[in-house]
């Protein structure tokens, strides 16, 4: 079972599970204030690390993360470990959003998740815009936020714009900001912004 973090505000009526970026897991400065500022919002999170994540932060040796379809079944027990019986919203952050969308169809028909929230999706690798991530994308029927920056190098706007999304994805465009989430000189702007489009969308 994954160790989870909880912020659990007595107010909360809506619950999101969060998976980390391949690279900084579940205490990364991002998701913590992520966290934080959907508690001010009345939204409860758990986030939690995947396997090798886990070895990295215990051994500290980095190796890189499995291909995301490997993870799919590490997020649904983590799912389950999280919130069971429940129905919580799931997504994460970059890697962890996209592998939040990779079984976001099956939870959702089972009714075991009421939505998807991806913050910064990995479009394709920077610098590689011809290996799209996309594929799953456009027939999913899970209502789903993504949360994207628009200088974003794994998927700008305007690249972003001539993929075909399913109508279940709503977009939500930072201004000049960057995989991050991070507008030049207005970080805290930027991941408040972020947490608002949440609270809406929940």
């Amino acid at each position: 079972m994954p160790d989870i973090l909880r912020i659990d505000p007595p107010t909360a009526d809506v619950r999101l599970l969060l998976a980390h970026g391949a690279g900084a897991g579940m205490t990364s400065p991002f998701l913590e204030a992520i966290a934080n500022l959907l508690a001010a919002r009345a939204i409860a999170t758990a986030r939690f690390e995947f396997a090798y994540m886990a070895e990295r932060r215990a051994t500290g040796k980095r190796r890189p993360p499995p291909r995301a379809e490997r993870l799919v079944d590490e997020y649904v027990a983590a799912l389950d470990a999280a919130y069971p019986g429940e129905r919580p919203l799931i997504g994460g952050k970059s890697m962890g959003g996209r592998v939040a969308s990779l079984v976001a169809d099956q939870l959702y028909r089972e009714g075991r998740i009421a939505g998807l929230v991806c913050l910064g999706y990995p479009f394709h690798p920077p610098k590689a815009p011809e290996k799209l991530r996309t594929a799953h994308l456009a027939g999913l029927a899970c209502p789903t936020l993504v949360i994207q920056g628009e200088r974003d190098p794994f998927g700008t706007r305007s690249e972003v714009a001539g993929y075909p999304l399913s109508p279940a994805i709503r977009l939500h465009w930072l201004q000049d900001a960057d995989h991050d989430l991070v507008r030049r000189g207005a970080r805290a702007d930027c991941w408040r912004d972020a947490a608002d489009a949440i609270a809406a969308f929940a």
